[in-house]
């Protein structure tokens, strides 16, 4: 009997864990897709492995997912050497530097775990009517990591 309500709890809290996950939705402005992001990656296993990963795919774009899914491919990509950098990493700054009406450009600073700070373009596009998704934000691409500072 134990083993079966340890089992019934371990199954709810699981199921739980998963629904945390926010989703694009119109209400979320565009810095704000980029921090839900970002603070997601930087405490990655947080409540359970690769939530971080699985929150950031959340708002990739239809568009986006076509070039970096699906989700289990995504995360391989995550775990590459240029974007493995975000996993973890100690802290980031959201610099806004374009808002247009259906696109938003940041530039996002980032210190690695290691103490080494890179920089990112960060690109979203509002989408319209794309299956569940309606006016929503959500990220389009991330470049590739540009070198900074070296920790010393």
């Amino acid at each position: 009997m134990r083993f079966i309500i340890i089992y019934i709890t371990l199954c709810l809290v699981s199921l739980n864990l998963n629904a945390e996950l926010k989703k694009p939705n119109i209400l979320i402005v565009p810095e704000e897709v980029v921090k839900i992001q970002l603070s997601a990656l930087q405490n990655n296993n947080i409540p359970y492995e690769d939530a971080g990963i699985e929150q950031t795919w959340e708002f990739a774009h239809p568009s986006n997912r076509v070039f970096t899914g699906p989700l289990e491919r995504f995360k391989s990509m995550m775990y590459s050497p240029s974007y493995s950098i975000m996993l973890d990493h100690e802290t980031h700054e959201i610099i806004k530097v374009k808002l247009e009406a259906n696109t938003a450009y940041f530039f996002i600073e980032l210190t690695d775990k290691q103490g080494d700070l890179f920089g990112f373009e960060w690109i979203l596009k509002k989408v319209n009517n794309v299956g569940i998704y309606k006016d929503c934000w959500m990220t389009t691409s991330v470049s590739q990591p540009i070198p900074i500072a070296k920790s010393t």
